[in-house]
């Protein structure tokens, strides 16, 4: 179960209680876990067995980040932390955008060319 906010207490025995969260298109998986307080990001992820389930994670090249706001491997945590891990882009949005642009053009003027046929036709 996902946490609710609340203070950021170290719990009784020097230990955070945090999670790793990782998404697929088709699925997201959310791994509890303890681990001491001096634990950093990338040794919470090796210990949280995501990259056992995930074998296509990789930590020299994905992203990572803390409630949405990217952060490097080496990063501290505290209490109730939810580390992210991010996926590769599969295309860049910017290019998408502009080949979808590019595409609506194409059609608004192969749609003007054929109404243009349609009525020339029509007056003949």
């Amino acid at each position: 179960m996902p946490f609710v906010n609340g203070p950021m207490r170290l719990m009784a025995d020097n230990t955070l209680h945090i999670e790793v969260a990782y998404a697929l298109p088709n699925e997201q998986r959310i791994f509890e876990l303890e681990v001491p307080a001096d634990c950093d990001v990338e040794q919470a992820i090796k210990h949280s067995g995501v990259l056992d389930a995930y074998p296509q994670i990789d930590l020299a090249t994905d992203k990572v980040g803390i409630f949405g706001k990217m952060c490097k491997l080496t990063a501290s945590l505290r209490n109730k932390d939810r580390i992210e891990i991010y996926r590769k882009l599969i295309a860049d949005p910017k290019e998408s955008r502009r080949q979808k642009v590019e595409m609506e053009r194409k059609k608004a003027a192969q749609d003007i060319q054929k109404a243009n046929t349609a009525s020339a036709t029509a007056k003949d």
